[in-house]
């Protein structure tokens, strides 16, 4: 008997991408269940309940993965999906193994373990067999689907923006395997393990610059470590589950950068600069930057990430709280100016944390801790970092005064490194948001503490009466992105300890707004009501 609509019974994994049929990147809006999500039920359904089983005269360690992992198997056009391996299983590849490892030998090192070209396309193998590695347990079937949105052209200069799903495995302990057919010592294999730690150590399978494949164990060239803590709207993935994404702290300085160089020279300039320094696409081929970053969350008890849910009915949505450290890693070496690369990413991550912050609505100071009129405000909005321990010896800013300088010292890094590379200062990128005379204005003043906020209200209500600059260019709207930045930065003041400072946190807060003008009639009535009122006590007062 015939089947009937035969082509809808084969598994989604085995129709072409196309519409119609399977398309496992796109989201489709308003559908019941995604191709993504039918794809993943029908994969993992059918894989073999036990981790498939290495061969004898194998050697394996573990490796916990701090956040997530993801190999792209390029078995569909356009979408990343993982390798799958024996029995149905995701698969780290044992030539990816071996790449990376080569990378961390000496020579000696690379010739023993890996080979030797022998010329004219003739290879001596080494004495190792590098088999890849497979998560350990069940739990890897947890929070697949992954969701990725680049969000650069909008954030600069209101371009589109969409949502893709990708996928990969959300923190597996991963098992990896080496083989060898002599017997060798126990120290010797000590010796090759810690190779594979230390090539391990600046991330695994794609995108580890934006901090996936990071392990959770130390490791790598760090150019900068900062302690923070920091909360604000969590994302939401396909499922409904709210996860924290440390890669947003790349793509916050990836920004910033941008904003930076493009205040200095032209828009195809500035793109180069920053594809070199935190990876990108060049003529179609991606390119991995010099710097990465892995961020390590707090294992401490009453310190651990905490996701939750704030609001009720349509306007829950989810927020995390973390404290943890970022590290700022040196991926690959292909200039000689350590000192200006540290120094540049050490400038803009002060950059970062004192004019806004990381991650969804990181231009907006956190409605939930200082919307003074109404504590209780319904929509998360905004969200709220500081700096923790040692790191609050390097806060660049502990007073109004400060900005000036401190803006002038983000500028000189950025010049230093620009022209360390070859490049030279031009006519500036035409994005609103480049950081340039004439095209920002900065604005504080001192709170006295977190109900205290002059700013946070005008954002809601009149600022004055019949003159309000809500849902305005300047301040934009739901979907929009506006022309101000509003930030509450702790003070930070020191006090001496015999021959140390000491950092003591105030609760006072520099309220900063950060303008980009748009020329409106809303926004010139505002800057000029903020200049009538410059001089009074407690008012804002231009400070760039």
């Amino acid at each position: 008997m015939p089947i009937s609509n035969p082509e809808q019974k084969v598994p989604l994994m085995f129709q072409s991408q196309v519409a119609g049929r399977c398309q496992l990147q796109r989201i489709i809006p308003h559908a019941e269940v995604q191709d993504a999500e039918t794809w993943v039920d029908q994969w993992t359904e059918r894989t073999y309940p036990q981790q498939p089983q290495w061969g004898s005269r194998t050697q394996t360690r573990q490796m916990q993965i701090s956040w997530r992992l993801v190999t792209n198997g390029g078995q569909d056009d356009g979408v990343i999906r993982p390798v799958i391996g024996a029995n149905g299983w995701p698969f780290y590849p044992g030539s990816s193994m071996k790449g990376v490892f080569r990378r961390a030998c000496t020579s000696e090192q690379r010739e023993r373990y890996c080979g030797r070209d022998l010329g004219q396309g003739d290879m001596a193998p080494g004495i190792l067999r590098f088999l890849g590695g497979y998560p350990v347990g069940t739990d890897w079937q947890d929070g697949l689907l992954d969701l990725v949105h680049p969000q650069q052209d909008w954030q600069l200069n209101g371009g589109n923006h969409s949502a893709f799903i990708q996928m990969s495995l959300y923190r597996p302990l991963m098992e990896f395997a080496i083989s060898c057919d002599q017997d060798l010592s126990p120290e010797e294999w000590q010796i090759i393990w810690e190779i594979w730690e230390r090539a391990a150590s600046t991330g695994l399978g794609c995108r580890v610059s934006a901090g996936y494949g990071q392990p959770q164990q130390k490791g790598g060239e760090v150019l900068r470590s900062f302690q923070i803590k920091g909360q604000g709207p969590a994302s939401q993935l396909l499922g409904g589950n709210p996860e924290f994404r440390p890669n947003m702290f790349k793509a916050g300085l990836r920004g910033h950068a941008m904003r930076i160089f493009g205040g200095l020279t032209d828009a195809a300039t500035t793109e180069a600069i920053v594809r070199e320094l935190f990876g990108g696409i060049t003529s179609g081929d991606p390119m991995v930057g010099l710097v990465g970053m892995r961020f390590r969350p707090s294992e401490e008890e009453g310190q651990k990430l905490l996701l939750g849910w704030h609001g009720s009915n349509n306007q829950r949505a989810p927020f995390y709280k973390v404290q943890g450290t970022l590290d700022w890693l040196l991926i690959h070496k292909n200039s000689s100016d350590s000192d200006l690369l540290k120094k540049l990413v050490f400038r803009l991550t002060q950059f970062a944390m004192i004019f806004g912050g990381f991650g969804k609505s990181w231009r907006r100071a956190d409605h939930r801790m200082f919307f003074a009129e109404n504590p209780d405000y319904g929509r998360l909005i905004g969200c709220h970092w500081q700096w923790l321990g040692r790191s609050q010896n390097h806060t660049g800013v502990s007073k109004l005064d400060d900005i000036p300088r401190f803006i002038q010292l983000v500028q000189d890094a950025a010049k230093d490194w620009l022209v360390s590379q070859g490049y030279t200062l031009k006519n500036n990128a035409p994005w609103k948001e480049t950081w340039k005379q004439g095209n920002v204005q900065v604005w504080g003043r001192l709170a006295d503490d977190d109900q205290d906020s002059l700013a946070i209200n005008w954002l809601h209500k009149d600022y004055v009466k019949g003159q309000s600059i809500y849902r305005s260019q300047l301040t934009g709207s739901l979907g929009t992105i506006g022309r101000l930045w509003h930030r509450l930065y702790p003070v930070i003041v020191f006090r001496n300890d015999g021959n140390r400072r000491i950092p003591v946190l105030r609760r006072q807060y520099l309220e900063l707004l950060t303008l980009f003008p748009d020329g409106s009639q809303e926004t010139r009535a505002f800057l000029n009501y903020l200049r009538t009122k410059e001089r009074a006590e407690g008012s804002f007062k231009q400070l760039w």
